[in-house]
């Protein structure tokens, strides 16, 4: 029979299933976690889609209403592995959720991190370009500042030192243009009224920059330039000890809280100063959002500061070579020979080589037009200049000799005479007001003027010319490819003294033209104030003098035959003057003299006589040794070679050769001198005064009675007791021609106290008198 199966109770059978796998067990872990997170999927966001909540309703739904066991016990194997399946997709899904979600809130702090730094960033900067701008504003004012110190006070109380420092004020050259642009640029700033942490504030001050520039170059640039000089300056007072000591003591006293110790800690201030104002602008710049308002602004302001600095820096470059080539040095000849050397002997004969090939056509010479037309207008201006100052100065010349005449002195003996009163007033107010004025006026304004313009020609006339010679240096080396460290300087230096003339000669020379005309101009104007005070003086006399009645035309008439007829009688004084002057000066010959004289006339004649003029030492054979003062006579007018600069002479018994040039035809003198040119009064007729003409006199004659007396040219200062000391235009008495050897260069003479003594006798000259007042000494 078979048997019917029956239930197994549950309490005595037990299925034994096998282990289930770590990753089922985290499977069905997972499905209970889903089961007790139903509230928190209800709050998943939109990125989780509609699969999670079909698959967690289905599992819900199998897991209710089938039962993981059959009716015998035993777990239904398909039910666990669809439960299995299920529980490892939806832990899946949540997995990606909550990543998902771990990803946008990482992403969510991350954005909100970043825009924290970011504004944080923004505020460093900000604070950093707050900080750049202050800097830049507070600097410039203790800058300001320090420079108004040393420029004031300390330059004042140095000016009170006994005495005060040589060449001082040069030190502070132009830094007045360097305050005064400082000044203005705070000034700007501080009229806009805008705080530095105003966003408006970086533009204002962009924008005095800006407006600034050309005026911080131009004071800078001469400032930096002028600064060697100021080193120089300063060398000079440390090399004097107890003058440096005073400048410490007084710098220390005058800005106790600077503790400075030398003048150059102030005046290198403006050369730290334009240099740093790139690098705060920069600065700025740098920590500046691209974003700003101002950016494109500021940037702008950074480049000009930029340039600016290389354009002064090239300025200072320019003047420095221009310093170094437009002085003139004063050498000597040992001074020149020092300075030879192989370098300069190669340089000058390369140069010299090279103007050869020029001249010869071998080489060609480079032209520059531009130039070639600057310099020739040079050379006229300065031929021009030169030769309108040596007129002005002749013209100041004869000036001043007409305000040294002071005719209003004399006495013209026509006292009571209407025309002679006139004449002394107009004389001196001349003399003493308007010609005085006049050639004051003429040395200020012309002729100084004129002077300066003089000296400034030295500078470009000395660069053109070492601009030749670095143009024959730089043609030398033109058509290498490689150069050397020496001849690019070469080359360098040409062109910078090329440019430096392209650029300045015609600034040069339009300043020039416009002085000279200037000058002229004002010539001009002062001759018409001197008319015009000329014609206001003689108004005033003009009723009083006797030919004011004629006519004009009368006037002028009377006038010129006035002033023709004085220059004709003062031309014929003049040659009468001259001719007595150069008269010969006939001296009486010493005893000896005559002897030979007499032997030489009996023996060759009066014809054949002539004076040694310098005293002879023979060089030849048959030469005679003279001297000055001997007479010869002339035997034959040649050598024997036929030369006729030498002479065959006859000295009293010696015949020989002496030079035909310092011979001279002796003239004897006349028994009787010439007549007087001037006339003697009869004795009892007083000559002291001459009175004035009167038509009803008689004429007075006169006696001519000539005399002469002998006369010292010059001074003369004794040497020893056998001298005597005597002064130009004393009279004196010639005992003896001649020394006791019978040299005639030496005359014998008695001055006035009755004093004796020699004198050379070419101190001494004859002049024809008159006869003088009593008491006149007598000639001899």
């Amino acid at each position: 029979m078979m048997e019917v199966p029956r239930r197994l109770q549950s309490s005595s059978f037990t299925l034994a299933l096998p282990t289930p796998a770590p990753s089922t067990l985290s499977s069905l872990g997972a499905v209970k976690k889903v089961a007790q997170k139903n509230q928190m999927r209800e709050k998943l966001q939109e990125k989780s889609d509609g699969t999670e909540d079909q698959v967690g309703e289905k599992f819900s739904e199998e897991e209710t209403e089938e039962s993981p066991t059959d009716s015998l016990g035993q777990v239904n194997t398909d039910t666990v592995r669809t439960i299995v399946r299920l529980s490892s997709q939806d832990s899946f899904s949540e997995e990606s959720v909550i990543s998902e979600e771990r990803l946008a809130e990482e992403a969510e702090e991350a954005k909100k991190k970043a825009e924290e730094e970011e504004a944080a960033a923004k505020e460093r900067a900000a604070q950093r370009q707050l900080m750049a701008i202050e800097e830049l504003v507070q600097s410039e004012r203790n800058y300001l500042r320090m420079l108004q110190l040393s420029t004031v006070t300390i330059r004042r109380n140095l000016q009170k030192l006994q005495p005060p420092p040589e060449n001082l004020d040069s030190m502070f050259l132009y830094i007045e243009d360097v305050i005064d642009v400082s000044s203005r640029l705070l000034s700007l700033l501080d009229q806009k009224q805008v705080q530095a942490s105003d966003p408006h504030f970086l533009e204002t001050l962009c924008d005095s920059f800006l407006s600034l520039s050309s005026d911080i170059e131009a004071s800078y640039k001469e400032y930096l330039a002028n600064y060697n000089h100021i080193t120089v300056v300063e060398n000079s007072f440390k090399q004097k000890e107890v003058l440096w000591n005073e400048i410490i003591r007084v710098i220390k006293a005058s800005a106790p809280e600077v503790n400075a110790t030398s003048l150059s800690f102030f005046l290198v201030m403006p050369v730290q100063r334009i240099a740093r104002y790139p690098l705060l602008l920069q600065t700025i710049q740098k920590h500046t959002d691209s974003s700003h308002p101002a950016y494109a602004l500021l940037e702008q302001t950074a480049h000009t500061s930029i340039a600016l600095n290389c354009r002064i820096n090239e300025y200072k470059r320019f003047r420095e070579v221009a310093d170094k080539y437009k002085k003139t040095e004063t050498l000597t000849i040992k001074d020149k020979i020092n300075r030879l050397n192989t370098h300069s002997i190669a340089k000058k004969t390369a140069r010299f080589s090279q103007q050869i090939k020029h001249e010869t056509g071998m080489a060609p010479k480079l032209v520059d037009e531009e130039f070639d037309a600057l310099q020739g207008f040079f050379y006229v201006l300065e031929n021009g200049i030169l030769e309108l100052l040596k007129n002005v100065e002749t013209y100041l010349l004869h000036l001043q000799g007409l305000l040294d005449c002071k005719t209003e002195e004399f006495d013209f003996d026509m006292d009571g005479e209407k025309a002679p009163i006139c004449y002394k007033e107009i004389s001196t107010a001349l003399r003493q007001w308007i010609l005085p004025t006049f050639e004051k006026r003429m040395r200020t304004l012309i002729h100084k003027p004129l002077c300066a313009l003089r000296d400034l020609l030295v500078g470009p006339r000395n660069l053109i010319r070492k601009r030749l010679d670095k143009l024959l240096d730089y043609e030398v080396i033109e058509a290498k490819s490689n150069l050397s460290y020496e001849e690019q300087a070469v080359a360098n230096t040409y062109r910078t003294i090329n440019t430096l003339l392209l650029n300045e000669l015609p600034r040069f020379n339009g300043l020039a033209l416009q002085m000279i005309w200037s000058m002229l101009g004002t010539f001009s104007c002062l001759h018409k104030d001197l008319a015009a005070d000329m014609e206001q003086l003689f108004q005033s006399f003009a009723q009083q003098l006797p030919h004011s009645s004629l006519h004009t035309g009368a006037f002028w008439e009377w006038a010129e035959a006035a002033v023709l007829d004085g220059a004709r009688n003062l031309q014929t004084l003049c040659q009468s003057v001259e001719e007595t002057f150069n008269a010969p000066v006939v001296q009486p010959l010493s005893p000896s003299s005559q002897h030979r004289l007499k032997q030489l006339t009996d023996k060759h004649g009066s014809g054949k006589i002539y004076k040694v003029t310098s005293t002879l030492v023979g060089s030849r054979d048959l030469d005679l040794n003279l001297t000055k003062g001997e007479l010869v006579a002339v035997i034959s007018e040649a050598d024997t070679r036929g030369d006729k600069r030498r002479w065959l002479v006859d000295a009293g018994g010696r015949r020989g050769y002496v030079p035909s040039s310092k011979l001279i035809r002796y003239h004897q003198a006349a028994e009787e001198p010439p007549p007087s040119p001037h006339l003697a009064l009869p004795v009892g007729v007083s000559g002291i005064r001459r009175h004035s003409y009167s038509p009803g006199s008689q004429p007075i004659g006169f006696v001519v009675q000539p005399r002469f007396q002998v006369l010292a040219a010059y001074n003369f200062s004794a040497r020893g007791n056998h001298e005597v000391s005597v002064r130009a235009g004393e009279p004196v008495c010639v005992l003896e021609p001649h020394d006791k050897r019978g040299n005639p260069e030496w005359s014998l003479v008695e001055a006035r106290g009755g004093q004796r003594g020699y004198v050379p006798s070419n101190y001494l000259t004859f002049m024809p008198v008159g006869l003088g007042p009593p008491g006149s000494v007598k000639p001899c």
